[in-house]
């Protein structure tokens, strides 16, 4: 199944944003990063009253998360496209347990493409892996 459109990470921009300032938890299949809503981060004081209440909760509108696989892991598309599919339907399960405005993006390592995986191994790592970087509501 796949992600909402709401809960898609698509631009270059976000993606980029994610990698450079993102937190990293590692897993054996999957890589997870992790970036704060702006809300959540502890800013100065003269940022704090210029930012507007109203902004803050329309960028928490949604988790957005993207899914990274490369060539390394398979070179046939069909493979790729099957572990992708599989971590989405894992994502999607998640998606009510998570708190509002986080970026995250999955990296699927090369060790998920040489081994059988299943989805129920990638929804159990993946659980660790966002507990672990406290995106669960009520955890940040």
């Amino acid at each position: 199944m796949a992600l909402p459109k709401a809960n898609r990470l698509k631009s270059r921009k976000d993606f980029q944003a994610v990698f450079r300032e993102g937190i990293r938890r590692h897993g054996s299949y999957l890589t997870l990063r992790a970036l704060k809503p702006l809300c959540l981060t502890k800013p100065s004081l003269d940022i704090a009253t210029q930012t507007t209440p109203a902004t803050n909760s329309a960028h928490l509108a949604s988790t957005r998360i993207g899914i990274s696989i490369s060539t390394k892991v398979s070179k046939r598309a069909v493979v790729r496209n099957r572990i992708k599919r599989q971590i989405a339907g894992a994502l999607h399960k998640l998606l009510p347990k998570l708190s509002p405005g986080w970026r995250l993006v999955v990296i699927v390592k090369p060790t998920a493409g040489e081994s059988k995986c299943v989805s129920s191994e990638f929804l159990q790592e993946l659980e660790q892996l966002l507990a672990q970087a406290e995106v669960f509501d009520g955890n940040s």
